[in-house]
C-alpha cells in the first residue's frame, strides 16, 4: 500500500502521523509512506529581494521544522518514511503528488494551523477529493486509537458508490487492523410517517407496523445483497446493520454510540467548486461528530 501523509506542523497533521504509526497490521506489511509539506510561496517581490539561494533554504528550513517531529514517531515504530516539500497551492500539490506518488490513500489531518488554518477539513480536503480520485482518510480532532483492530463501519446505500467503498476496504483490510470489527450500514426511509386522510379529514396511519417492516427490509436487502458476495469472498463477516431517517443523522448517531475508529464511504464529487463536495449525507457525518471519515472518491 501507498499512503501519502501531507503535514504542516500542526497538532492535527500530527493525529495523522500518529494514526499511521498506530497501525501495527499495516506497518507489518510494509508499505511505502510518503510525508509531503506543501509551504505557499513567498510573494515574488520577497524572492527577488533575497535571492534563489537564500529562498531555498528557507524552504528546506522551514520544511525540516515540520519532518523533524514527524521523522521521531516514525521512527519511534521503525517506520522510515520518504519525505518531501513542494511549494504551491496545497490542493493542487496535493493531488499532483499523489498522482505521481501513485498513492493508494492520502490521509489528512482534519485542519492545519498558522498560514494553513482551516486547511485539512474545508476547501482544500473537498478541492484534493476534487482533483484526485485517490482515497481520503479525513482524521477529526482527536488522538490516534490506540489499538491495532479497528472498530469500521461501513455506509452504503446500494450504489456503485457504496460498492467501491467495499472493494477498497477488502483490498486494504490491513489498514483496519488484525481483528477489526466490521458494521455494513444502510439507512432506509421510515415508512412509519406516511399517513392517509379517513371520511374525516383526519390523518391515520398508511401502513401497518408489519407492512413497514417489510419495506424497511426489502429496502434494506436491495442495498446489502451485491455485497454479501464480497465479504464471503473475502472471509469477512460484517455486522449487517440497518438505520431508519435521515442518512448522515442516523450514521452520526451510530458511529458515536458504538465508538466507531472511521467510516468508510463512497463519493462522486462534483467539481472543485461544489461546496458539497462530500455528498450530503458526508458532510451531515462530519458536522456532528468526530469520527474519522475514509471517502472513496469515484467518478
Amino acid at each position: 500500500m501507498r499512503i501519502l501523509v501531507p503535514v504542516d506542523g500542526s497538532e492535527n497533521s500530527l493525529h495523522a502521523i500518529e494514526f499511521i504509526a498506530s497501525r501495527a497490521t499495516l506497518l507489518g506489511s510494509h508499505p511505502d509512506i510518503e510525508v509531503l509539506n506543501v509551504q505557499l510561496p513567498l510573494p515574488t517581490r520577497a524572492g527577488r529581494l533575497v535571492g534563489q539561494d537564500s529562498l531555498t533554504r528557507y524552504y528546506e528550513d522551514e520544511a525540516e521544522k515540520v519532518f523533524e517531529p514527524v521523522r521521531e514517531k516514525l521512527l519511534a515504530v521503525g517506520v522510515k518514511a520518504q519525505e518531501a516539500f513542494l511549494v504551491g497551492d496545497p490542493s493542487d500539490v496535493i493531488a499532483e503528488e499523489a498522482a505521481r506518488f501513485k498513492a493508494d490513500l492520502i490521509v489528512m489531518g482534519s485542519r492545519g494551523q498558522n498560514a494553513l488554518k482551516g486547511l485539512f477539513f474545508g476547501s482544500v480536503s473537498n478541492a484534493v477529493l476534487a482533483k484526485s480520485k485517490c482515497p481520503v482518510l479525513m482524521l477529526r480532532d482527536k488522538p490516534a486509537p490506540d489499538m491495532d483492530a479497528l472498530r469500521v463501519g461501513i455506509a452504503v446505500d446500494g450504489s456503485k458508490y457504496g460498492r467501491a467503498a467495499v472493494k477498497y476496504l477488502l483490498k486494504h483490510i490491513p489498514l483496519f487492523g488484525s481483528g477489526a470489527q466490521f458494521f455494513l450500514m444502510n439507512v432506509v426511509s421510515d415508512y412509519a410517517g406516511a399517513v392517509m386522510p379517513d371520511m374525516a379529514g383526519m390523518a391515520l396511519p398508511a401502513l401497518s407496523e408489519e407492512e413497514v417492516f417489510e419495506l424497511q427490509q426489502d429496502e434494506f436487502n436491495d442495498a446489502i445483497d451485491p455485497l454479501r458476495p464480497l465479504f464471503a469472498k473475502a472471509a469477512v463477516k460484517p455486522k449487517e446493520v440497518c438505520l431508519v431517517g435521515n442518512a448522515g443523522d442516523e450514521i452520526a448517531a451510530f458511529a458515536k454510540k458504538k465508538k466507531l475508529n472511521v467510516v468508510v464511504m463512497g463519493s462522486h464529487g462534483y467539481g472543485r467548486f461544489k461546496a458539497a463536495i462530500m455528498g450530503s449525507t458526508a458532510t451531515r457525518i462530519a458536522a456532528m461528530g468526530n469520527v474519522p471519515l475514509l471517502i472513496i472518491r469515484q467518478a
